[in-house]
């Protein structure tokens, strides 16, 4: 096989992340960061609310794989609040959407890393392979942690979900990498965490895959095979390699 690139899930395969989107810390931050904007809301009603606007996101796709857009929602719980949208300055109200929706994720968040070796990983196939990174994401929270913990200069095209409006397994997404790399599925191999959204969605292009087995992740699926499994990241060159020779 003529690897040309790899296209890489993000969460659970490079970036080591754990969130709670059931901690009362979240709900009662953004309350009490509401009252700043005339906006008073208990956080239990807050976090009851959240979940109602991404469930009607959800609800209103016409996809098999609905994602939901973080931004939106935000938007969508302050354009039910006019009086207080009015009192707003402009510019304010224009950000404030998007910065509830990071504010949301900081808060939810408790682990935010990369796996062992990643990095230097990286340093050494960016060499030789183009990379592309497709996650089931926000983009308003992958893009800046992939940011912080210095890997997203290594990836063109970054492809994040939200942005597509559905997320993996449809197979859409991985031909959104595809596309954005110039490439066919025989060019290009997949490293992923999860059985059914990366090793399934994948193989539906027919793109050959590696399925890392890290802490995160569907570890078995009915729908398909990896062509190779690894248990720790350092050991993807040793992958790629095979899967090269292989033909």
């Amino acid at each position: 096989m003529n690897v040309k690139a790899i296209i890489f899930d993000i969460n659970g395969t490079l970036i080591n992340i754990h969130t709670d989107e059931g901690c009362e810390d979240i709900y009662r931050g953004i309350s009490h960061f509401l009252t700043y904007q005339g906006i008073r809301i208990h956080r239990w009603d807050l976090r009851d609310e959240y979940y109602q606007l991404m469930e009607s996101q959800r609800r209103s796709s016409a996809e098999d794989y609905p994602e939901f857009d973080a931004v939106a929602l935000w938007r969508e719980f302050l354009q039910r609040r006019p009086d207080a949208c009015l009192a707003l300055p402009e510019e304010k109200l224009r950000v404030l959407p998007l910065v509830l929706a990071e504010m949301y994720r900081g808060i939810s968040r408790f682990r935010l890393r990369l796996y062992p070796e990643v990095k230097n990983i990286l340093d050494d196939l960016a060499g030789r392979y183009k990379l592309a990174a497709l996650s089931d994401a926000q983009s308003a929270w992958a893009v800046p942690e992939m940011r912080a913990l210095g890997i997203a200069g290594y990836f063109n095209p970054i492809i994040v979900s939200s942005d597509c409006g559905f997320r993996k397994p449809d197979s859409r997404i991985f031909r959104a990498a595809l596309n954005g790399l110039g490439l066919e599925p025989c060019d290009a191999l997949f490293v992923g965490n999860d059985m059914f959204r990366d090793v399934y969605g994948a193989k539906q292009l027919d793109l050959k895959t590696i399925f890392f087995s890290s802490n995160q992740g569907r570890n078995r699926s009915e729908e398909a095979e990896p062509d190779y499994i690894i248990h720790q990241f350092a050991d993807l060159p040793t992958a790629i390699a095979f899967l090269e020779a292989r033909g």
